[in-house]
């Protein structure tokens, strides 16, 4: 498990890597990213850089998912008591905000964890919303995402390969899940999650941890996956 985990990373070591600010339209309509954050670092050495989030997307929306992670159309923060806001369409700011809450030990984180792309949560739930509040939430969100992550990606021809129950995302995902050697610094934002599996998996999402890992010989594997879509 820990070799074919050193392969990804090594592997994806060896792509373009992309921080804010970037051209999105340099992106390609479908593929898989991987996230990497500020002092983070892989056990399996030569300082190669930890990957925190494995991710993808559906319907050729590849930019359009990594544009709502780093909120790059400031309308979206033009949302009110029954429009949802940014972390509602990206789980991955809604685990960052969830640790500024709890690490600020915020009752708000209550009302953070609604659905609000429901309209029946809208309805039942709305008025408990303080949309100021939930604003600076938001701004300090995007910072941390601004300043401290960026990501690589792999080119994909279409959307199904990184989807379905054998698709890459979900190999790659447990792969890198239940590697025995890397996990989080001391200092790990995501160490003040509220969410179990976030902080002893020490990545930014919840699903797919158990899935079955790249198999095989990890070289031959993943080469066809790499040099034919490799980003340029």
């Amino acid at each position: 498990m820990s070799a074919r985990c050193w392969i990804s990373t090594s592997q994806l070591a060896t792509l373009p890597l992309f921080s804010f600010p970037f051209d999105v339209q340099a992106l390609p309509p479908n593929g898989i990213y991987f996230f990497y954050e500020n002092s983070e670092h892989s056990a399996h050495g030569d300082q190669l850089p930890r990957i925190v989030r494995v991710g993808t997307h559906r319907n050729g929306n590849f930019r359009s998912r990594i544009s709502e992670h780093y909120l790059l159309d400031d309308r979206k923060m033009a949302f009110d008591r029954n429009r949802p806001a940014p972390h509602d369409r990206s789980i991955f700011r809604k685990n960052i905000g969830r640790v500024i809450l709890n690490r600020a030990g915020d009752p708000y984180l209550a009302v953070w964890e609604i659905d609000f792309m429901k309209i029946v949560n809208c309805q039942s739930h709305g008025h408990l919303r303080d949309i100021e509040k939930e604003r600076r939430i938001e701004t300090e969100v995007t910072r941390i995402l601004q300043e401290n992550f960026a990501f690589r990606f792999i080119r994909m021809e279409d959307e199904q390969q990184p989807l379905g129950v054998n698709g890459f995302e979900r190999q790659l995902i447990g792969t890198v899940a239940q590697c025995t050697v890397c996990g989080p610094s001391e200092g790990w934002l995501g160490n003040h999650s509220p969410v179990a599996k976030i902080r002893s998996k020490g990545l930014w999402q919840v699903q797919h941890l158990e899935s079955a890992p790249l198999s095989g010989d990890g070289c031959s594997l993943l080469a066809p996956i790499f040099d034919p879509w490799i980003a340029k």
